[in-house]
This record gives structure tokens, sequence and C-alpha cells, in this order.
């Protein structure tokens, strides 16, 4: 099958590249690279059946077709789409446009990767697909939130009114190798300090929640989402419902990391949302899927990528 994946240089869109192209399908990764880093696919770059693209999708592009487009392309991170607001709401919605424009010409399959930050602060819990959620649409994760809310909408105008072939994935907190040291998430905070022997610093008591799904079985999900039957016009939550605190993932990666780090707690966020778990009784209905990595488990993978990574930085 011939693919497009944007943000193909990304955490994520990285190793669905890589996914694909084991299962033998011929993949262009598309990234703008103002998130993305091309050394998340540098080896890719010899394989068969791969190539990347330095493009921006807000821009308009044409001349070839695709049988299926992942659009992966966003800021994702609190500290990136902070950095780059006004590339988060234009990705999400030009980006998004010209891309189903594109799918439609293709009559190609779609799948628009979007994110639990559409339920914002639940007032329901676990969130089920079915929530409309509790977002403030003027507040500090807006252009965010909003703009992925815009793109769900878009998405599902082309489904049913112009026939897309079109699915909505919502992911959850994610990690894994080739998540950014510094993009401000948790995970990534928290084994770069354990790491580098620098105090764990925790927002606030440390009491809010999150549901950690290693990448692996993140991509298998969006993999399934695209290819299974009967998705077109789904909106699926994929994520692990393993709900943790903050401060008991601290305390898990100074042991894994075997760090002499304390943990110390500093202000809270702004509009720091307090609990989020997926429901993914949908995921595994329709996709016959459920994460299979151990937090502890993807945990030491994620250190052991963080470890030599910091090692070639020395």
């Amino acid at each position: 099958m011939k693919i497009l994946v944007t943000g193909g240089a990304g955490f994520i869109g990285s190793h669905l590249c890589q996914a694909l192209v084991e299962r033998e399908h011929e993949v262009t990764a598309m990234d703008n690279l103002i998130t993305g880093s091309r050394a998340n696919i540098e080896h890719l770059l010899p394989r068969s059946g791969f190539r990347f693209v330095e493009h921006d999708v807000t821009q308009a592009f044409a001349g070839e077709e695709w049988e299926a487009v992942f659009h992966l392309a966003s800021p994702a991170s609190p500290v990136s789409y902070d950095k780059y607001p006004i590339e988060t709401m234009l990705v999400n919605s030009m980006g998004t446009y010209n891309l189903l424009q594109l799918a439609l010409r293709s009559k190609a399959r779609f799948l628009l990767a979007s994110t639990s930050e559409v339920y914002g602060d639940p007032e329901v819990h676990p969130q089920p697909e079915t929530y409309w959620g509790n977002v403030n649409p003027v507040g500090p994760r807006a252009h965010y939130d909003e703009a992925k809310r815009f793109a769900e909408a878009l998405t599902m105008i082309y489904v049913q009114k112009f026939g897309l072939n079109g699915r909505i994935v919502r992911i959850f907190n994610t990690y894994g190798p080739r998540s950014d040291p510094q993009d401000g998430r948790i995970i990534p905070n928290f084994i770069t300090q354990a790491l580098q022997g620098k105090p764990i610093t925790v927002y606030g008591d440390g009491s809010q929640t999150r549901s950690y799904c290693y990448v692996g079985d993140l991509v298998e999900g969006i993999t399934r989402a695209m290819l299974a039957e009967g998705t077109c016009g789904q909106i699926i939550n994929l994520g692990n419902p393993d709900e943790r605190s903050a401060l008991e993932i601290a305390e898990i990666v100074k042991r894994l990391a075997g760090s002499p780090s304390s943990i110390v707690h500093v202000p809270s966020r702004k509009e720091e949302i307090a609990r989020r778990q997926p429901d993914i009784t949908k995921a595994k209905q329709m996709l016959g899927w459920q994460p299979q990595a151990g937090l502890e488990e993807g945990l030491s993978q994620t250190l052991a990528w963080f470890r030599e990574r910091l090692a070639e930085t020395q």
C-alpha cells in the first residue's frame, strides 16, 4: 500500500513509519521539522520503500496520490504548542483541510490523529468517545485543544458530506524511545532529571493522574484503526487505562534509573488537568486491540534509550 504519514519525523510518526515499512508498505514521511527531527528517521532512509519529504502541510501540494493518509502533523507537547501556537492552529486547520482534499482526490483512507486534550478537564471518568469534553476555548491550552476539535469536526464533514473513508483516533499520553527530552511532558522530564542526578520536579502535590501508553502499543492501535474494516466514520480512543499519579511515576522512574535524585514539588501549571483515563472498550471491540507493555517494562526501554542518547551528547 502507498502511504503518506504527515508528522513522520516526530516521536509517534517515526515509530509508525518504521512499523509500516517493516510490513512492506511504500511509505512517505512528510514533516516540516519544527518539532520533528531527521534523526528520528535516519535509520529508515536507506530502506527501500521509504522516503522523506520536508514540507509544511499548511502549504498546498499536488501531483501524487496515496492509498492511505495518516495525519499526525502537529506540535503535541505543552512546550512545543506554547512555542508555536499559530503553527499549531494552522496545521490542524489548513493542514487538515489540505490533507482531506488530497485523500478525497486520491480516494484514500484517511486517519486523523487527535488527542485526549479534546476532553479538557473531564467531568466524566474514564472518558468514552461519546463524552463531549470540558474545554476552556480561550484558556492556556486552547490553541491545541480547539485546533484538534476543529480538525475532528472538519474530518467528519468530509466523511459525512463527501463520502471520505476517514476515521479519528484520540491519543492519550504516550511515551517511549525518541520522545523529546525537552518537550515538557512528565516522563521525558522525570527520566532526564533522574539520569542527570537533578531534582525530579513534580507539579503541585503530584496527585494528578494520567494513563501512559507505550509507543509500540499505540502504533499498533493506529495501524489497526486505519486498516480494519468498519472503522470509517468512527472515533476511537487509544491509550492505556492503567491510571497512575504523577508522584507515583516519579518514584518509579527514580527507582528504575537507580538515581540519587530527590523528588521536589513545584507550583502547579495553569489549568492542570486533575485526572485522565481512556475508556478503550471501543478499541477492544472494533480493533481487537489493547496495550501489551506494562508500565515498568516500557519505562525500562525508554530509560535505556535516554541513557544512550545522553551518553552520545557528553
